[in-house]
């Protein structure tokens, strides 16, 4: 890619923490300021003992127009890497070029003073992005409007709430004519239809040839807008292509991540959890119109009685959608051993969307004694994708019996209706 191409070339850029406090005292500070003088203490570009790499030689490219999402789990250093970009941080080994007027949307309520109002914040964000009040007050409106937060714009923003921080924030952000424009998840703070509007408006960014950077734990987000993906994790770029392969890299690293392995004291948990297709072949997303398995060990420690293993499925997010409960379907063993489990949903009652798979083993402790409560749970759910070409939208397919009513009886019943009536 040439240089008249490119928005933005991150080379080889490695960025390091230190955990816990720098200095406990200034009996520490003062010998670690003298070995560095004299060149004899750790320098920037190495790891101290109580430091680690939160970026680790990662190198990208971002041709201009081009909207690349960057997805990862927690801790990957994906706000870091936007931190960089956006000039907040700068890195300690590597460099990188960034072509044009950058406006990033990386906290929520980032780059707003708490005491000036909505609208002095509006100017304020102008101001640092190098524009002219006279810019600015010609989008002061269409800002206000677009952020639906008209009627408290003269509010100062510490009384905002976050909803309505996200709101304003974004409504500066993507109207003030950036070359790049940065986000970074606060598209999941607000309601649904404000997300929608987000991402409906940064479409039309894209097309107008603005530089997008993503970062968003929402896919399906990432799905509509990106083309192209990054996938980072513990710091590294594990993936860079297209957005499908992303995600079913994505899928492999929470899967990795989370690993379900409960509490050394819970009496039992929940291991090797695997997503199967209908012949038994272990798959990172379920087609919609095809059966879906769930293959995974009850591991009990200790006796239980009456013990049940329960499923619950979210959306992305944490919304509850139903739930997989084994209780009058299958007697599970109480007595310690690993148990192999399967279940099998036919047809997947799930399309187009990423969901969310929370375990839960129920019963009774033997040696706690409890009510019968949940006595194991997932610290994490596991994602899971499931495709239906059939539906563009994600949600629940309804299943459901259609037959016609019985038409002599529904005749009958419109006739005494339009009988008139007697006395």
């Amino acid at each position: 890619m040439s240089a008249t191409e490119r928005a933005i070339r991150i080379d080889r850029v490695w960025k390091k923490f230190r955990v816990g406090e720098f200095h406990d005292s200034l009996r520490d500070l003062i010998p670690d300021l003298f070995r560095r003088i004299v060149g004899r203490g750790v320098q920037r570009d190495e790891l101290g003992s109580k430091e680690f790499w939160a970026l680790k030689d990662v190198a990208f490219e971002v041709g201009k127009g081009e909207s690349l999402g960057i997805i990862g789990p927690n801790g990957a250093g994906k706000s870091t890497l936007l931190k960089v970009l956006s000039r907040i941080m700068r890195p300690d080994r590597g460099r990188y070029e960034v072509d044009g007027r950058v406006s990033a949307l990386i906290e929520v309520g980032a780059g707003f003073h708490p005491d000036l109002t909505g609208r002095e914040n509006l100017f304020l964000n102008g101001a640092i992005l190098g524009m002219k009040r006279a810019e600015v007050k010609a989008r002061e409106e269409e800002i206000i409007e677009f952020s639906g937060i008209g009627r408290f714009i003269d509010t100062p923003v510490k009384r905002f709430s976050s909803g309505m921080k996200a709101r304003l924030g974004f409504a500066v952000a993507a109207h003030l004519k950036p070359d790049i424009l940065l986000v970074d998840e606060v598209l999941s703070v607000g309601d649904a239809a404000f997300r929608g509007k987000c991402v409906r408006f940064m479409r039309q960014l894209i097309q107008s040839d603005v530089t997008v950077v993503f970062i968003s734990h929402i896919l399906e987000q990432v799905r509509r807008l990106c083309p192209r993906t990054v996938v980072l994790d513990q710091g590294q770029t594990v993936y860079d292509g297209p957005t499908d392969g992303a995600i079913r890299k994505y899928m492999e690293l929470i899967s990795k991540h989370t690993g379900l392995v409960g509490a050394s004291q819970a009496a039992a948990v929940i291991q090797n959890v695997r997503f199967c297709d209908q012949d038994d072949q272990e798959v990172l997303e379920w087609n919609a119109q095809e059966p879906g398995v769930v293959h995974f060990d009850l591991v009990v420690h200790r006796p239980i009685h009456a013990p049940h293993v329960k499923i619950n499925f979210c959306a992305l997010g944490g919304q509850w959608l139903g739930v997989a409960n084994s209780v009058d379907k299958l007697d599970l063993p109480g007595e310690p051993g690993v148990y192999p489990l399967k279940l099998t949903l036919d047809p997947v009652p799930f399309v187009n969307g990423d969901f969310e798979l929370q375990f839960e083993i129920g019963g009774v402790d033997g040696e706690r004694g409890d009510e019968g409560g949940p006595i194991w749970s997932s610290s994490q759910p596991m994602v899971l994708t499931v495709r239906d070409p059939r539906s563009g939208a994600p949600g629940v397919r309804c299943e459901g019996v259609w037959e016609r009513a019985n038409e002599p009886g529904l005749g009958a019943s419109l006739e005494r209706l339009s009988s008139p009536s007697i006395s």
